[in-house]
């Protein structure tokens, strides 16, 4: 990951990053393009799916925005390919009411999304947020054939290195923090994504079945996150 850098007036403390910025409306592509330079971001904006991956190939950014309805290739298909071999976080753009493409962002690997049209500082803090959540460190644990090196930042299962985005890592992180324990929906919507709107539940959902799918033996049968149903989710150390 590249270093992050701070303006000459910036507090110590606040985050900044290099930031891939797709999106095909030239208005709101300028906006929000400056609108994020201003907060001290540094930024590269392309118009098409095939362009952003096209930049991402020439220099990693820390983090992508991707609008969802873009030409060609859009941005679901995009993070998809990123998702492939880089755990690169990903936040979604999405229009007002197209949960249909929520949930398939989600699916396909987004840590986050945000609704269209967008105030400039609700972005912000979402970027800050995921960046919180790609440098999350914690201590070492194990169960069964599970372990988790939580200083290395590193799962394994069976000896086999466990590929997870930052946002899947830091939700095992916190329901493995407290084995046994339902953890509510809104709790693991708080700790993970910092959020606090309940309609955002579904990115808990979502995230829940992408690492089934990489640390369950058999994901449809989970043994070692279980559906409270009505409640949310609990970690069953073997």
């Amino acid at each position: 990951m590249t270093r992050r850098g701070r303006l000459p007036d910036e507090p110590n403390n606040v985050q900044v990053a290099s930031i891939l910025f797709v999106e095909d409306d030239p208005s709101a592509r300028t906006a929000l393009e400056l609108a994020l330079t201003r907060q001290g971001h540094r930024v590269t904006s392309r118009a098409t799916g095939e362009d952003g991956l096209e930049a991402l190939r020439a220099r990693r950014p820390e983090i992508a925005i991707l609008d969802v309805m873009l030409p060609g290739i859009d941005g679901i298909e995009v993070c998809r390919r990123i998702r492939r071999g880089d755990p690169l976080p990903v936040i979604l753009l999405t229009a007002r009411g197209d949960d249909l493409d929520v949930v398939l962002g989600l699916e396909a690997g987004a840590d986050d999304y945000v609704v269209k049209p967008v105030e400039p500082r609700v972005l912000d803090a979402r970027i800050r947020a995921v960046l919180r959540r790609a440098e999350t460190r914690a201590d070492i644990a194990a169960y069964g054939d599970l372990v988790v090196d939580r200083a290395s930042l590193k799962v394994t299962k069976a000896g086999t290195d466990v590929r997870l985005t930052p946002t899947e890592l830091r939700l095992l992180l916190e329901l493995a923090r407290r084995p046994g324990q339902a953890l509510t929906r809104q709790h693991l919507l708080a700790e993970v994504w910092e959020h606090t709107y309940p309609g955002d539940s579904r990115l808990v959902d979502a995230c829940v079945q992408r690492v089934r799918a990489k640390i369950e033996d058999e994901p449809a049968e989970p043994r070692l996150i279980e559906t409270v149903r009505g409640f949310g989710y609990r970690f069953v150390a073997p």
